[in-house]
C-alpha cells in the first residue's frame, strides 16, 4: 500500500514537471512575436547574443514581482530556478550583462510594450461607476526622488534629484492611459498640454493645472474639465441656480472670468460650491460642463482620489523608488517595466473576473511565482492541480 502511494506521488510529480510555472504563464500574456518585433525596432549597437531583450524583461519583471533589491539578487534568484528557465524562454544571465543592457539598450522598447498591453487591457476593462457615458480621466503627476550624487543627470534642486511621472488615469478599469516621464523640475501643465483627449471626455485635475489658455483649448476641442477654482481667482457671476443643500451643495453659478488673464479663457464657466459633511471643508469647483447635475460634478472631483491611490500603490508595491542602475536609461527602463507589470496584473484581474484587489493578486503571485500550478486556479482559489491548457488560453491576448 505504501509503495503504491509512493508510485502515485511520483507520477503526480512527473505530471506537474511538464507544466509551466505561474511566472511562465504570466509572461505568456505578452505576445512574444510582438515583443521581438519591438526589440528589433528599439535596438542600438551590436547584435545581442547571449543576453537578449527578452531575458532582460524576464529578469526585470522578476525584480518587480519579487521585490529584489539588487541585480545580483535578481540573478541569484534566477540561478536558483535553473531547471525552470526553459519555460520562461530565457537562460541564465550575468549581473554585468544585465547591467550593460539596462544602461545601453533603449528603454523605448518597454514604453511601446506598455502601450500594447494597455490596449489589451482596455478591451476587457469594466466601465466607471457613473451613469453618464463620457470617458472619465483623472490627471496628476508624482515626483520620484533620486540622490543627486548618484543620479547627476536628474538635477531637480540644489542637492536633490528627481524625475516626474505624469499619468492620465482612465476610470474604466483605473488604467494609466496616458503616461510620460519628464525631468523633476518640469511643470505639470507642460505634459498636460500634450494630451490628446477625445471629444466628450471629462478630465479632472487639481489646482496645479490651473491654466486659462488650456481651459479654453479643452473647451474648443469639446472636452469637459473639472477642477478647483483658485482662491484668488477673479470672476463675475451672471446666473445662480437652486441647489439641494442636503447633498452638501452650497452654490451653483454661471460665471465669467475677470482679471488680467481672463482674456485667455473668454468662455462661460460654471462654479459649484460644495461642503464636505465629514471634514466641514468648503470646496469650489470650476467646470465647463452645464449638463451634469451639480452633485455629480462634486462626485467626479471626489473620484480624482483614485489617481492618488494609484501612485501610492505602485510606489509601495513595485520598485520605482529604489533603482538597480544609475543611468537615465536604466531608471527609465525600470519604471516602464514596472508599468508593464501593473498592466499585466490588471489584465489578469479583468480576464479572470475575480473579486480580488491588485494587492491580493500581487501577493498570490509573489508566494507562488515558481510553483507549477494553473494560474487561473490560483487566482480563484482552487486547490493546486495539473495545468489545464484550455483554461490557460482564456488569459492570453486575443
Amino acid at each position: 500500500m505504501k509503495s503504491r502511494q509512493i508510485i502515485d506521488q511520483t507520477k503526480g510529480n512527473q505530471a506537474l514537471a511538464h507544466h509551466n510555472t505561474v511566472f511562465s504563464q504570466l509572461l505568456k500574456l505578452v505576445p512574444r512575436h510582438e515583443f521581438e518585433t519591438l526589440a528589433n525596432q528599439h535596438h542600438t549597437g551590436r547584435r545581442l547574443r547571449k543576453m537578449t531583450r527578452w531575458s532582460q524583461f524576464v529578469a526585470m519583471a522578476l525584480s518587480q514581482l519579487s521585490g529584489r533589491a539588487s541585480l545580483r539578487d535578481v540573478v541569484s534568484n534566477l540561478s536558483a530556478q535553473t531547471a525552470k528557465l526553459y519555460h520562461l524562454g530565457t537562460a541564465l544571465v550575468t549581473r554585468s550583462s544585465l547591467a550593460r543592457v539596462n544602461e545601453k539598450q533603449p528603454y523605448s522598447l518597454y514604453e511601446q510594450l506598455a502601450g500594447k498591453l494597455l490596449t489589451q487591457c482596455q478591451g476587457r476593462a469594466p466601465r466607471h461607476g457613473f451613469r453618464f457615458k463620457n470617458k472619465l480621466y483623472s490627471l496628476d503627476a508624482s515626483t520620484i526622488d533620486l540622490c543627486l550624487s548618484v543620479f547627476p543627470w536628474a538635477k531637480f534642486r540644489t542637492t536633490k534629484g528627481a524625475v516626474k511621472l505624469h499619468v492620465g488615469l482612465d476610470h474604466d478599469g483605473l488604467l494609466p492611459s496616458f503616461m510620460t516621464i519628464t525631468a523633476g523640475k518640469s511643470h505639470d501643465i507642460t505634459a498636460a498640454r500634450a494630451l490628446q483627449l477625445s471629444k466628450g471626455s471629462i478630465v479632472v485635475m487639481d489646482r496645479g493645472y490651473n491654466d486659462y489658455t488650456w481651459y479654453n483649448q479643452l473647451n474648443s476641442q469639446g472636452v469637459f474639465f473639472v477642477t478647483r477654482l483658485r482662491r484668488n481667482a477673479r470672476y463675475r457671476v451672471t446666473e445662480r441656480r437652486h441647489v439641494i443643500k442636503s447633498k452638501g451643495l452650497t452654490s451653483d453659478q454661471t460665471i465669467r472670468l475677470t482679471g488680467t488673464k481672463a482674456s485667455n479663457c473668454p468662455i462661460t464657466l460654471r462654479r459649484i460650491g460644495f461642503k464636505d459633511a465629514a471634514t466641514r471643508i468648503q470646496y469650489y469647483f470650476l467646470t465647463n460642463n452645464f449638463d451634469l447635475a451639480a452633485s455629480t460634478i462634486a462626485e467626479i472631483y471626489k473620484a480624482r482620489w483614485q489617481i492618488e491611490l494609484f501612485f501610492k500603490w505602485i510606489k509601495q508595491n513595485l520598485k520605482i523608488k529604489s533603482f538597480l542602475g544609475t543611468s537615465r536609461n536604466a531608471v527609465m527602463t525600470q519604471i516602464w517595466i514596472a508599468i508593464c507589470v501593473y498592466l499585466l496584473l490588471a489584465y489578469l484581474k479583468f480576464a479572470s473576473q475575480i473579486d480580488k484587489s491588485f494587492q491580493q493578486i500581487l501577493r498570490l503571485l509573489q508566494l507562488n511565482l515558481f510553483d507549477r500550478r494553473e494560474l487561473r486556479g490560483l487566482l480563484v482559489g482552487e486547490p493546486s492541480e495539473p495545468l489545464k491548457p484550455q483554461l490557460q488560453t482564456r488569459l492570453q491576448f486575443s
